[in-house]
């Protein structure tokens, strides 16, 4: 009877559990506390009644989790506290990220004082020290450092990162910066502390690889340390499908506590007497937990390993107790471990790509039994995984890879089944022995070497980047019933018909623009600019946002994923204004997207990349609309030879309006603008300069009489962009001002038969509770004499 409780138990009350979480995360704002605990009493009513049982676990899940990220939001950094200098005592987090620019820490905060006044601020806290970090800054240490904060808020774009979500889920209270004095200091260090081990380990397999590159991988299949790998390291893995098997994946602590059984049978083995006291068959799962559990701590404690430490535990428990149970209760039951445990898991990624490929496998595959069976097995496996995450990936990051399934045939008994087992032996020696830790590690390295050289080739095939539009819940939650029809039971009648539930989401349909009309999109990249031009067949990207010296390339952080996410699978022209970085920045990554397109800039001899000059004058026709470059001014001698006046400026006329994009120049050549844009339907503009004084001059205003005014400008810039008299002047002129710092991406539609109008604030229509700011955000201003944050922080660099 007890057996045949554990579906109940199990599947049931997980899955009810989730649909409550989930219904949260469907919430524009959450309840007030008071509703949460009046549910909480309704669950545990439900709960004591068999038929409502089902139901007391939905609610439940509901209350916990509304409970919990209420209790996260309320911890978030006071809002009058943003921009002033708080000084703060904690311990360094995690492992620090150490770069050329700054060193980048999480700071778990003790103690807050403002003025002499305690603060009730506490929480992990985001930090960046940017000249001068002194050496000793190492896990575990104790600082008391002042810090001038901000409460976490990214940047929001179509198909764009979610910054604000992740800060939530990882419990982020404040992002900020070290200002140095002599407050600064170390105050001592934790004694106990697993993250200075880690750091330990790190150090220990960087002094015995020769190869930098080749000791980062070792780093990340050992303990999780996935500082050493950049930028290209990731886009080669995602073309190969197996972010997941470069840092610590769930099947990876697994093999750690196969480790473990084998130890436990070599000890049991060794000493017969054992058997008497405790038979064998019970110690092999509190074995595998014990070293699965040693080895999480050591790999970072992400949420695949927690999923996989949650499982073996179950197994021991019924192990213990002398309970049946399969895959299936196992999953559900772990599931409910941690849905109890932290309900905001739900909002990360790993999440569910963790439980839902585990699902399907357990769904496809059956018993393994055999060489050839499991040979047959981990390549139906790949098969299994590729298309049933697809509706997944695509949801979350935009891609997916189709070479994943072959490159992963060879990746995955590679890493998990040679790589790992030697990391995890070199770690044991270089914590007991470390005089024996460099042949294993020379070993993995000599493997880890190939395999990647591997991967690189595959990521240049064919279909390794494969990008989908932007696509609804229920688009992907089709693509996911589908893919669960197409692995049921053989048995199962026109099984192949799951498939053509992934037509919305691989075929989704768009809405172009007609002849002579077009859309723009002012793209959310905080203190810079980068706009999206389109026409019915035909594309323009105008700038390309900022790449700061820590190698943070908004051009490909967040151009490049609204592109995709808006099915721009061709890029006719990139023009880039000119040279500032935070104008062209994100250039290079763009003409490596689409290389084909041409190019043309102000100020040419200033980029990375090859650009013809932008001519005055010049103009071309697509689909009925108009484009023409009216700076800048011809001859060259006209202008400054370098700034931002040597800015291109283009109008694009449709039919019934008109979009002026005149980058940085100032006053000094807008009168000119103004003259060479004429009259013409109604007009919309993307403010000069981010809204500086040193541009819109009330001439230009008064001759092109914008109906649409959108900034492009980062949360509490330190410039003060927009500036107040400058908001002033298109307010009284009747414009609709729009400040991508509060509103982020702007979308903009242009028809042929009628004015210009904004269609879309990207906050707002991707509003949920976790949002900062409110959900129908206009331009503000931001408060005279404000404290600001450099612009380096802009809100993408938050994590």
């Amino acid at each position: 009877m007890l057996q045949a409780r554990i579906p109940a138990v199990g599947v049931h009350a997980a899955l009810s559990m989730l649909c409550g979480v989930l219904a949260v995360h469907a919430l524009p704002a959450l309840p007030p506390a008071s509703v949460d605990l009046a549910l909480a009493a309704a669950a545990s009513f439900a709960l004591a009644r068999p038929r409502l049982r089902l139901a007391g676990w939905l609610v439940l899940g509901f209350a916990w989790c509304a409970f919990r990220a209420g209790s996260a939001l309320e911890a978030r950094l006071p809002h009058e506290l943003e921009g002033r200098d708080v000084l703060v005592s904690g311990v360094v987090d995690g492992l620090p990220l150490r770069r050329d620019d700054a060193t980048r820490f999480t700071l778990r905060i003790e103690r807050a004082r403002l003025d002499g006044m305690e603060l009730p601020l506490r929480g992990r806290v985001r930090v960046s020290w940017y000249d001068g970090t002194p050496d000793e800054l190492a896990s575990c240490d104790r600082w008391q450092l002042l810090l001038r904060l901000k409460r976490p808020r990214g940047l929001v774009d179509p198909g764009g990162f979610d910054a604000e979500r992740q800060a939530l889920e990882r419990g982020i209270t404040a992002v900020g910066y070290v200002r140095e004095g002599e407050d600064d200091r170390r105050l001592g260090s934790r004694v106990t502390c697993i993250d200075r081990l880690r750091e330990s380990i790190a150090q220990g397999i960087d002094a015995r690889v020769a190869d930098p590159h080749d000791a980062a991988l070792l780093r990340a299949f050992a303990i999780g340390d996935t500082r050493g790998l950049d930028q290209g390291d990731w886009e080669v893995a995602r073309a190969n499908g197996s972010p997941h098997l470069i840092a610590i994946s769930g099947f990876h602590v697994g093999v750690a506590g196969l480790f473990g059984v084998a130890l436990a049978w070599l000890l049991w083995s060794a000493c017969p007497r054992l058997a008497l006291r405790v038979p064998y068959p019970l110690v092999r799962a509190p074995a595998a937990l014990l070293a699965a559990l040693l080895y999480g701590m050591l790999a970072g404690g992400s949420l695949p390993t927690v999923r996989t430490l949650a499982m073996i535990a179950v197994v021991a428990a019924m192990r213990f107790g002398r309970r049946g149970g399969g895959g299936a209760h196992t999953l559900a039951l772990a599931l409910l471990a941690i849905l109890l445990a932290d309900p905001l898991a739900t909002l990360a990624a790993g999440f569910w790509l963790s439980f839902v490929g585990v699902a399907f496998l357990m769904l496809a595959l059956g018993p393994v039994r055999g060489r050839l069976r499991f040979l047959r097995e981990l390549g139906l496996g790949q098969l299994v995984m590729t298309i049933a995450l697809l509706p997944l990936s695509v949801w979350f990051f935009g891609e997916a890879s189709l070479v994943g399934a072959l490159s992963n045939l060879l990746a995955v008994p590679l890493i998990s089944f040679v790589i790992v087992p030697l990391c995890l032996v070199a770690v044991l020696a270089l914590l007991l022995v470390p005089g024996l830790a460099a042949l294993p590690l020379a070993l993995a390295a000599a493997v880890a070497h190939a395999q990647w050289w591997l991967l690189q080739q595959a990521a240049r095939w064919p279909g390794a980047h494969w990008w989908l539009p932007e696509a609804e819940p229920w688009v992907a939650g089709l693509a996911i019933a589908g893919a669960s029809w197409l692995f049921l039971p053989r048995a199962t009648p026109a099984r192949l018909l799951g498939a053509l539930l992934f037509v919305p989401l691989l075929w989704p349909a768009r809405a172009l623009p007609g002849p002579g009309a077009f859309e723009a999109v002012v793209i959310d990249v905080g203190q810079g600019l980068s706009v999206l031009v389109r026409t019915r067949g035909h594309a323009l990207l105008f700038d390309a946002g900022a790449r700061f010296p820590s190698g943070f390339d908004l051009g490909e952080a967040a151009v490049l994923p609204t592109l995709h996410a808006l099915g721009t699978d061709r890029l006719d022209r990139l023009v880039i204004s000119h040279g500032d970085n935070d104008h062209a920045g994100g250039a290079v990554a763009v003409a490596r997207a689409y290389p084909d397109a041409l190019r043309a800039s102000g100020e040419p001899e200033r980029l990375a990349i090859d650009a013809a000059p932008c001519r005055a004058g010049e103009s071309w026709d697509w689909d009925g609309v108009r484009l023409r470059m009216l700076g800048p001014a011809a001859p060259a001698d006209a202008v400054p030879t370098r700034g931002n006046d040597r800015s291109c400026v283009l109008l694009v006329e449709g039919r019934a309006g008109r979009l002026l994009l005149p980058g940085d120049v100032s006053r000094r050549v807008e009168a000119g603008i103004a003259a060479a844009a004429g009259p013409g339907p109604p007009l919309a503009i993307v403010v000069p300069h981010h809204g500086s004084r040193s541009s819109s001059s009330p001439p230009l205003l008064a001759a092109l009489r914008p109906v649409i005014a959108i900034v492009s400008a980062g949360w509490r810039n330190r410039f003060h962009h927009p500036a107040p008299d400058v908001v002033a002047r298109y307010t009284a002129i009747g414009a609709t001002l729009v400040n991508t710092a509060d509103a982020g991406a702007v979308r903009l539609a242009f028809p042929a038969d009628a004015p210009p109008r904004i269609v879309a604030r990207e906050r707002g229509r991707q509003w949920r509770y976790w949002r900062e700011g409110a959900p129908d955000a206009d331009s503000r201003a931001p408060p005279a004499g404000a404290a600001s944050m450099p612009s380096q922080t802009a809100s993408a660099a938050l994590l």
